[in-house]
């Protein structure tokens, strides 16, 4: 199936839509430009004939005159005494005058030219009866085609933008789908495997385990799915925001990471906390903010991966409004192609990864306590750095 790259579609049509109208501007200044040749040719017709003594002469001009008007291309209706047409020039019909039938289609088309321009001449003797000239219907139009063409590259952006947010929105939501499964998937397979475990006589369980021991781990894996539960409810809610302080927020974090760090790398990965006392409190959910810090600092692990280093958490004040809190670490750095793009769904650099962490952490900084996560450049490394305001800014 041919996939439309609308970004792509939406600049060729404005191009196209862009090329026509200068061209057609174009011919409209080139039309105007005869016509005002025309109207210097009908000057000079004009002067000749008045300045001739000659009759054959001033005939020949007015000839030559009725010519150029005529090349003008203005429609042109003669009527004569008691309103009948004896003669049209430049009509886009044709017509019988000697019939009643011709005569009853032109009259009534001379009506439609009287009511934009009065005609000229005796009507006893005979009038001229006559219309716009070819470049002023093209310059009527011209504000039609600049309407029409706007509103249907408004129409297409609209189209463009929408699907463009539907795509998001279904990626967003798989990203996350995904993410709860394997979320999931971990205290899930403790639980299967405790269970196994239970089924077994006692003499027969790894270590001897009683049935008080196995009850607390079971215990824990269900504390774990019940925090993972409670922290997808509230990325789908408005959750209530207190004051909180940014080192008691870390103080957490860099409690839950101790006992995870070793399991999450291979190689040994220092974690370092500067956390300066008195730092101003932050209007925040805690458990929001430790899940968004905790995908920045595995973003940082994952970078470390396979060579260990240094992960680094220190936070600062900016101009008594905001608390700037930065991680980073030692690794190679974000590659340039996918810099613009990190905090999208599904964008990584892992082949197992789901590219869901950093996206959830942009929403909970950003959508749900109004800060700003950004990806920081000029340092060795990777460094991000999360703005959150003030609590009494």
């Amino acid at each position: 199936m041919l996939k439309i790259k609308w970004p792509v579609a939406l600049a060729t049509m404005f191009l196209v839509l862009l090329g026509w109208y200068l061209v057609y501007t174009e011919s409209i200044v080139r039309a105007l430009e005869d016509n005002a040749e025309r109207l210097s040719e009908i000057y000079h017709e004009v002067q000749a004939g008045l300045a001739t003594m000659d009759q054959s002469a001033a005939i020949t001009a007015m000839f030559n005159l009725q010519g150029i008007i005529i090349e003008s291309g203005v429609p042109l209706v003669i009527t004569g005494p008691g309103g009948l047409a004896t003669a049209f020039e430049n009509l886009d019909f044709e017509v019988d005058l000697d019939s009643p039938e011709g005569q009853r289609e032109i009259l009534a088309y001379t009506r439609s030219l009287d009511a934009a321009h009065p005609p000229v001449g005796d009507p006893n003797v005979q009038q001229i009866h006559f219309g716009s000239t070819p470049e002023f219907e093209s310059l009527r139009r011209i504000p039609w085609f600049q309407a029409g063409g706007m509103l249907l590259t408004a129409l297409i952006g609209f189209v463009v933008i929408r699907s463009q947010r539907r795509a998001e929105s279904e990626k967003a939501w798989t990203s996350m789908a995904r993410e709860l499964a394997h979320q999931l998937g971990t205290p899930l397979s403790s639980l299967a495997g405790w269970l196994e475990v239970l089924s077994l006589p006692v003499d027969e369980r790894p270590g001897g385990l009683r049935d008080r021991e196995i009850a607390g781990s079971i215990g824990e894996d269900l504390q774990r799915l019940e925090g993972i539960s409670h922290r997808f409810e509230l990325i789908g809610t408005e959750p209530e925001l207190e004051s909180l302080s940014v080192r008691q927020v870390v103080s957490d974090l860099e409690q839950y990471l101790a006992s995870r760090i070793p399991k999450l790398s291979r190689k040994s990965v220092e974690l370092v906390v500067d956390i300066p006392p008195g730092l101003p409190r932050v209007q925040g959910n805690e458990v929001l903010l430790i899940w968004a810090l905790e995908n920045v600092v595995k973003n940082a692990l994952d970078a470390l991966a396979g060579r260990g280093g240094k992960i680094t958490i220190y936070a600062r004040e900016i101009g008594g409004k905001w608390i700037s809190l930065r991680i980073r670490d030692t690794g190679p750095g974000v590659d340039p192609e996918i810099r613009d793009k990190l905090f999208e769904p599904g964008v990584t650099t892992k082949s197992s990864g789901w590219g869901v962490g950093l996206a959830l952490s942009r929403r909970i900084v950003e959508g749900v306590h109004k800060g700003r996560i950004e990806l920081l450049e000029g340092f060795e490394g990777t460094t991000f750095q999360i703005r959150l305001p003030a609590a009494d800014a």
